[in-house]
């Protein structure tokens, strides 16, 4: 018998403009400028009206990140499962990749959020095809998600295994 794999969603959320005025402030304590706060509640709102709720969030650890992600879910239905983690602040795209491996098959969808050049790197060598992969090969701006799409599981994730379904950038959502 052959089984039939339900498609998987992932959504990868760079986080959203953050602030620079205090410089003795470390990098993973800055938070974010007024306009990544409205960027990150356009990101929640757009969400919303496109059916976009991750079943499990994993967020870097940084403040920035966290408070991109608050800004995300106060948009959204339903709040998801949300795990914080540390080793997201500077991994690489492969070492995101292999985080998202360890997902549990009965997880129907999932949003990272992080930092460049990771998060970029890994939509870029995810993504095989799709109408705005040309736009999110010039850039991902600050705020800025990309949605995937795959039949794969989790563990068989790998690159040019996914669908580029949508880049949307903070700008427009203005």
């Amino acid at each position: 018998m052959v089984q039939i794999m339900a498609a998987r969603q992932l959504l990868l959320l760079r986080h959203a403009k953050s602030s620079h005025d205090d410089p003795d402030l470390a990098d993973r304590k800055r938070p974010l400028a007024p306009r990544g706060e409205r960027a990150a509640a356009a990101m929640g709102r757009y969400m919303r009206e496109h059916d976009l709720a991750p079943a499990l969030v994993l967020c870097s650890s940084a403040v920035r990140a966290r408070q991109t992600l608050d800004g995300v879910v106060a948009g959204l239905g339903a709040p998801p499962e949300v795990h914080t983690e540390s080793e997201l602040y500077k991994a690489s795209a492969g070492g995101l990749l292999e985080r998202l491996r360890q997902i549990r098959d009965g997880v129907p969808s999932v949003m990272l959020v992080g930092h460049n050049p990771a998060i970029e790197r890994l939509a870029l060598d995810l993504a095989t095809a799709g109408a705005d992969l040309a736009h999110l090969s010039r850039k991902y701006p600050t705020g800025a998600l990309a949605v995937l799409a795959f039949d794969r599981s989790w563990s068989d994730l790998d690159a040019d295994g996914a669908r580029l379904v949508a880049f949307v950038k903070p700008r427009d959502l203005e």
